[in-house]
Order: structure tokens, then C-alpha cells, then sequence
């Protein structure tokens, strides 16, 4: 068999939710930003995220991170986040992939029993604090760049719902946020197949009727997940 193309893919999870890093094979994409980078493989270069989350490969509940050089010369590894519908400019959980990889794979090097990591997401630098024993990395907290609020107790229009109260924010996506109790539903496993049926319907709504420009970066895209919230029945639940 002849290959047309290889790279070397490391699974990783973070509480069950898979989200893997590449770490060889695509050395560098043009881009004067990581920003940049992430907008030449979505435009240009999408067929590595297809090949790497889907299937037989992969599935569509998972995420790809692709490790490139920094631009910034702070940055130790610069990385762009890919999903199953869009190129994040940053997300916590995959932030966790890239810096558990790095250091278990000793690209970066590992100091027992904190590895501090200044890393840089298409939405600017990450500092990540890894605690670490035994070569592995047992925990994993970072300081995000800038999140907000587009919109506080905005009212969409929303087909079998009618009227629906929401907030909107930014925190590596845009979201439209919503009570799931005002909807008469509980946030449990079994009623995640509704929730994640009625969350396109809400967001394709919100992303029509609230237009929500990021104040930095105005191709950062606007609403493209729904979040549903809600209170903890108990403190351990939480």
C-alpha cells in the first residue's frame, strides 16, 4: 500500500470526553497568527480535521488539536482546536488535551510537581498550570483570555416555543444561554437527546435574531452552540 499522507495522532480525554492531538505530520500552516493558521485550515485545509474526527477514524463527538510553532515569542506551542462543526478560537477542555500531550509525550519537559505552560490558542496566549506526578499529568488549570456578555434577558422567537427568554456570551465560542427549567426540562443523561434537538433549534434562532460581534476580533463567529443551564438539585451533584 502505497500512503499519500501520515501524521501521528495521540488519543487523549478529559472526563470521558475525547478530544485528540496531533503532534507530527502537519508542521506548519501559512498564517502571520495562530488566528490566521486556524483560518487557512478551515478555509483551505479542512480535509485534515474530516480525516482526523470522522469516521472510520473518529466520530463526530470529538475534537482534534493540531500543534503548529507559536507566532507569539513568548509561546512555547502554539495549537488550533478543531470540532465536528467549526474551528474554535479557544476551549477550555481541549486547552487540557494539548497541555496533557505535551508533557506526557515529552515535547515539552515536565517538572514534578507543577509544570507551568504559556501556550497560544488562535485566541491569543494561555497560561496553563500543570500538576504532575510520576510522568503523568494528574491536573490541569489555565487562565482563558477575555469573556463576556453579548446579551443579558434578550427575548427570541423560536419555532414551537414561541417567545423564549436568553442570555448570550463569548468564552472561546459564542453561546446562547438558556434556562432549561423554563423549559420544563432537568439537565440529566436522560434527557440529553431532547436537549441537544432542541439546542440546534434555539440556536440556529438566536444566531439569526442576536447578532453577536466578538469587540476584538470580528471574525470570531457569533452564536454557534446553546447552553443549557440550570441549578444543582445538590452539592455533590454540582
Amino acid at each position: 500500500m502505497r500512503w499519500n499522507r501520515t501524521f501521528t495522532l495521540v488519543n487523549c480525554h478529559a472526563e470521558g470526553e475525547v478530544g485528540n492531538v496531533v503532534t507530527g505530520g502537519v508542521f506548519d500552516v501559512p498564517g502571520a497568527t495562530l488566528f490566521d493558521k486556524m483560518m487557512h485550515l478551515e478555509e483551505v485545509r479542512d480535509d485534515l480535521r474530516r480525516i482526523s474526527i470522522f469516521e472510520p477514524r473518529g466520530s463526530a463527538n470529538q475534537s482534534v488539536n493540531i500543534l503548529l510553532p507559536p507566532t507569539d515569542p513568548q509561546a512555547q506551542m502554539g495549537y488550533v482546536i478543531a470540532e465536528s462543526t467549526q474551528y474554535p478560537a479557544m476551549s477550555g477542555s481541549n486547552t487540557i488535551y494539548v497541555a496533557t500531550v505535551l508533557l506526557e509525550t515529552g515535547i515539552l519537559p515536565m517538572t514534578e510537581p507543577v509544570t507551568e505552560l504559556l501556550l497560544e490558542a488562535p485566541a491569543g496566549l494561555i497560561r496553563v498550570r500543570c500538576t504532575c506526578a510520576h510522568g503523568k499529568v494528574t491536573g490541569v488549570e489555565f487562565t482563558n483570555q477575555l469573556a463576556f456578555a453579548n446579551h443579558l434577558d434578550k427575548t427570541i422567537k423560536v419555532q414551537g416555543l414561541g417567545t423564549l427568554a436568553v442570555d448570550g456570551g463569548y468564552g472561546g465560542m459564542t453561546y446562547v444561554i438558556v434556562d432549561a427549567e423554563k423549559l420544563g426540562f432537568r439537565i440529566a443523561p436522560d434527557k440529553a437527546h431532547e436537549l441537544c434537538d432542541l439546542g440546534q433549534i434555539i440556536r440556529a434562532a438566536a444566531a439569526e435574531q442576536l447578532p453577536s460581534p466578538h469587540s476584538l476580533n470580528p471574525l470570531i463567529k457569533g452564536i454557534t452552540m446553546t447552553e443549557f443551564v440550570g441549578r444543582c438539585a445538590a452539592r455533590t451533584a454540582c
